[in-house]
């Protein structure tokens, strides 16, 4: 067999023996992959933690093939060390990319900045992680042209080396709530002390029950960030605009609950105002002023 192979394709002895341990090698490895998964793997009842060890236990079993393939054909590690030491400067070249990729993963596997499930801003993009590759990591896609950070639809596809270069923002991990405000715009005419009260009513009605399970975050948050917070039950503040008075309602929410949550408040207001003869929405208007009729005594 040695000398039929040697004769018709060229490969000498020692050519056929690397071939055969390295199939052999390969399948030994697939087998144990297999093994891991059906009995170890698809016993843990965590979806996310069940898709983070496959996609490890994929990862490590790659590695170690060609770790030991490697070992086959290019002999000893010395031998393999100088081949290496050959190919570094090109490949640090001709792969910039795909290796700060590579230790952008590296990155996101030992810092955490993000995981599966979380919802984050990178540069301009925001959306819920859905996948971490070696080379990218997936989000679905929400905001863009939907308004209240919805979702698109649509599925983007991030380098791991953007961790490097853009900034990052978690929304979930750490503290799940962000806080959100409302501008109700008033008539300077409109009882504006009645309308803050309402205001503070319809808050308390439709978010203080966040605040405790908040406050427990937040105490779990500050151990690990510089996390400080005052207050953070719902508020209403005042300020005046050209068009009227402003009430500004600040509250907490859930982000990925945040447009119905802004629903269920406008919709409060709206009944709430409704009942109330002295109390008027602003907007931008013009008025003609007479001085003739409309000016002080003595003014032409």
């Amino acid at each position: 067999m040695n000398k039929f192979f040697e004769e018709h394709f060229g490969l000498s002895a020692a050519t056929q023996t690397n071939l055969i341990v390295t199939i052999i090698i390969i399948l030994v490895i697939i087998l144990f992959y297999r093994l891991t998964l059906k009995l170890i793997i698809d016993r843990l009842e965590n979806t996310r933690l069940k898709y983070q060890w496959k996609k490890f236990v994929l990862y490590f079993f790659v590695a170690l093939s060609l770790f030991i393939v490697t070992r086959i054909w290019f002999g000893i590690f010395e031998g393999f060390a100088t081949y290496l030491g050959l190919l570094s400067a090109g490949i640090a070249i001709a792969l910039k990319d795909p290796l700060v990729n590579l230790v952008g993963w590296f990155f996101i596997l030992i810092r955490k900045p993000f995981q599966i499930g979380d919802r984050i801003q990178i540069g301009e993009n925001i959306g819920d992680v859905i996948d971490i590759r070696i080379f990218q990591f997936s989000i679905m896609e929400v905001g863009n042209w939907v308004e209240a950070e919805q979702s698109t639809g649509r599925i983007v596809h991030i380098p791991n080396g953007f961790i490097f270069i853009q900034p990052q923002a978690n929304y979930t991990t750490g503290f799940e709530y962000i806080w959100h405000e409302i501008p109700i715009l008033i008539t300077f005419e409109s009882n504006w002390v009645k309308a803050k009260d309402l205001l503070n009513q319809v808050l308390d009605r439709n978010t203080l029950h966040l605040t405790e399970n908040a406050e427990k975050q937040i105490r779990e948050a500050a151990k690990k960030y510089m996390i400080y917070y005052k207050k953070l039950t719902p508020r209403v503040y005042t300020s005046v605009k050209d068009s009227g008075v402003q009430l500004t309602v600040r509250f907490m929410c859930d982000p990925r609950k945040r447009r119905d949550t802004e629903e269920a408040i406008f919709e409060d207001i709206l009944n709430e105002f409704s009942k109330c003869s002295d109390i008027d929405f602003a907007y931008p208007t013009q008025r003609f002023y007479n001085n003739q009729n409309e000016g002080k005594p003595g003014k032409t």
